[in-house]
């Protein structure tokens, strides 16, 4: 992705990309051979540089700040397990040091009066709305590459994302800017891809480890003793994730409306001013003196910026509503999530339809720790 969006530091709930495995990609065609051999490439640099933990944490020529950042690690990696019913395997027991601010780089793409993305796929993963690179300059001119063929297009930085069990997945450095919440709450979120992932659907494989990471931190902050969070940058985040899903409707009906290039161009710039307007009284009225998201509206905004807004929450009342259903028993839950992932998209999404309508007429009480 983490909670909802965290704007000033980088977003994480968006900032993950399930990288594919190299194993056998190769053959998939040589338009696509260069993309493949850069994947391949860069997640070979992660197995060859990932070091136990264990040996770090018992390593005295490690900086001790580290050594704490990464025996918290392992505490959430085991909880994860032992409590959260999440796989039991070496992810998360290796590090790697990046020598960059981020382990991969997403481009978003659409069409210049579409909301709707230029989807990639890919064997095993299926379609996603973005194509990852190990590199920001590969990602940057890919970008350009879109924006040349007319698409909008943004480029943002991961820091952490899953091999959905292919690789044992490591702590990295880029991981460790995050504070202790976010960094166990990443391992629950990224550990529930390993465990139930469904080809193809975003909306579906997000919210499912999201509600994970959610509900797994609470329990996990529970089990140490800690109060619960206070929600109120949870809170902010969901005012402003909802105003920007607003401006996605509005940019779709006015594109619907059809036209010529020029009336489009104009009705796009007229709801991101009004966008903009609206984020205002938002701010000032709800928010009065606080201004963490006045960079992001400030800066450009087109529609490919828009896409991850979304993809990680809308489904998460119902696997919220699905938890209560199933007593709070995470194997009960998983064994409902499961049932649901075999369903054809349609019947799922109407299912999962159900669930959020039911969790909208009364929302369930706090799910009780197991």
């Amino acid at each position: 992705m983490s909670k909802r969006y965290r704007m000033p530091t980088g977003l994480p709930r968006i900032a993950r990309l399930v990288v594919l495995s190299a194993a056998g990609l190769l053959f998939v065609g040589c338009q696509t051979l260069g993309y493949y051999a850069h994947i391949a490439r860069g997640q070979s640099a992660l197995v060859l540089d990932r070091r136990p933990v264990a040996k770090l944490l018992g390593d005295p020529q490690v900086d001790p700040k580290l050594k704490a950042r990464l025996a918290l690690s392992q505490q959430a990696r085991r909880f994860a397990s032992s409590q959260l019913g999440l796989p039991d395997n070496r992810s998360y027991t290796g590090y790697v040091a990046l020598d960059r601010p981020y382990v991969v780089w997403n481009v978003f793409a659409t069409p210049p009066y579409s909301v709707d993305a230029v989807r990639q796929c890919f064997p095993f993963a299926g379609c996603v709305p973005y194509r990852g690179y190990f590199a920001e300059a590969k990602a940057k001119q890919r970008a350009q590459q879109l924006k040349a063929d007319g698409d909008d297009v943004w480029v943002g930085g991961v820091a952490a994302y899953s091999t959905l069990g292919w690789f044992a997945d490591p702590i990295l450095s880029s991981m460790l800017r995050w504070d202790d919440d976010e960094l166990a709450s990443t391992i629950f979120h990224e550990l529930a891809h390993q465990l139930i992932y469904v080809k193809g659907d975003s909306a579906f494989n997000e919210s499912f480890a999201s509600f994970v990471q959610d509900e797994g931190l609470r329990q996990w902050r529970q089990s140490r003793g800690l109060p619960p969070q206070k929600g109120r940058s949870e809170a902010m985040d969901d005012g402003f994730t909802q105003l920007v899903l607003d401006l996605r409707d509005r940019l779709r009906k006015a594109y619907a409306q059809g036209g010529d290039e020029a009336s489009l161009a104009a009705a796009k710039q007229r709801e991101i001013e009004a966008f903009r307007q609206r984020y205002a009284q938002w701010r000032d009225h709800d928010w009065p003196g606080q201004h963490s998201y006045d960079a992001w509206v400030a800066a450009p905004i087109n529609n490919a910026r828009l896409l991850p807004f979304g993809i990680y929450d809308h489904w998460l009342p119902a696997f919220t509503e699905l938890f209560h259903r199933s007593e709070s028993q995470w194997p009960a839950f998983y064994a409902a999530v499961r049932t649901l992932a075999q369903q054809p998209f349609k019947q799922r999404n109407e299912s999962l339809q159900t669930l959020l309508d039911a969790a909208r007429k009364e929302p369930p009480a706090q799910a009780a720790a197991p």
